[in-house]
């Protein structure tokens, strides 16, 4: 039985694998192999079951079956598997990163000299293999750990080592990789989520008191816009499923009108119909101008959304290529520290 085994390997790792796995069942032995990367499942499988809220929906041969109908399947009605990104004109850059070194949790260098520019009305997708310091850079950015060294700017204002009130007073929003750890608190109700960053706006405190009716028609105008399943507003976040967690937090951070808006692994966890609308959402935020970096180890992710693509690999970005150019093949071997011009031939 394996359960998501491809999380941390690069394509050309994936295809190793599955060579393994197909002279395993050559040899007799029968595999379950659980994933969420339709494609993999495709390449691999002699049946596929899908699985709908702990009950299965259906099993179908792999001849026939489609990432369109085994997402129908998971859904229950047709799913946009990537999002539409009209053209949009970009604008300056609103994020700017430069030198910037930061240790983990062990105290080496999980990021060391990286440079990387967001520019208002794009999203830039980070593509890596987990464990090469995109959680150490997502959390410095955000405020959560301290830099060693190195610049990171919010237009021209360097937020380096300031707080996260500092950097969100700048311009930042964040979704960050751990819902539950650093996105919302289990036991506060969907209002006291929706407001934790706002929590000392006029519009929602009247002489140092909450203005409990004000917050009410806020978040409840936020649950609609963001189609959260929720009882009533004062069910406890840890209730939620993760899809709706996670548009909790999105209609939080976003509702904030950001300058830069950080997504780390935005749809990790979430049902691919919430993951449909999480992306529509991004696009949407890419198209009203802001300047979104998004951190993901999901490749269809990062190729669906980004509009540029910076592969990193030890802490380093390897390159920045085009999306609609580069192959899977040739980001696999930048994702395993392969120079982008070797990569390329």
């Amino acid at each position: 039985i394996l359960d998501e085994p491809t999380a941390v390997l690069t394509p050309q790792e994936v295809d190793q694998l599955f060579v393994t796995l197909r002279q395993m069942t050559d040899d007799g032995k029968g595999l379950i192999f659980i994933s969420h990367k339709l494609h993999e499942v495709l390449a691999l499988s002699d049946r596929i079951s899908v699985l709908r809220q702990g009950r299965k929906t259906g099993e179908v041969p792999v001849e026939g079956a489609t990432r369109e109908s085994l997402a129908r399947m998971m859904v229950g009605r047709e799913v946009k598997l990537a999002p539409d990104k009209p053209p949009v004109e970009t604008g300056q850059a609103r994020l700017r990163i430069e030198g910037l070194t930061v240790l983990g949790d062990r105290g080496d260098e999980a990021v060391r000299g990286l440079n990387l520019e967001v520019r208002a009305g794009e999203i830039l997708g980070i593509a890596g293999v987990s464990g090469n310091g995109q959680r150490e850079m997502a959390e410095t950015i955000g405020g959560l750990r301290e830099p060693t060294s190195g610049s990171i700017f919010i237009d021209d204002v360097d937020v380096a080592g300031k707080t996260p009130l500092e950097i969100r007073q700048s311009g930042l929003s964040y979704v960050p990789e751990g819902r539950m750890k650093n996105g919302c608190i289990g036991e506060f109700t969907i209002s006291e989520n929706l407001l934790l960053v706002d929590h000392k706006d006029p519009r929602f405190v009247t002489r140092g008191l909450f203005n409990f009716g004000a917050i009410k028609e806020h978040s409840a105008q936020l649950v609609k816009e963001y189609a959260v399943k929720t009882p009533t507003l004062e069910t406890t976040a840890r209730s939620l499923s993760g899809g709706n967690i996670q548009k909790v937090i999105l209609a939080r951070e976003i509702s904030g009108t950001p300058k830069v808006l950080l997504a780390s692994q935005p749809t990790r966890g979430v049902d691919i119909g919430a993951a449909e609308y999480i992306h529509k959402r991004l696009v949407g935020q890419r198209d009203a101008g802001t300047a979104i970096l998004v951190i993901s180890e999901d490749l269809d992710e990062v190729f669906g959304l980004s509009d540029r693509i910076a592969v990193i690999y030890e802490g380093q970005i390897m390159g920045i290529v085009d999306p609609d150019t580069i192959t899977r093949e040739e980001i696999g071997l930048m994702m395993a520290g392969v120079s982008p011009e070797a990569a390329a031939g």
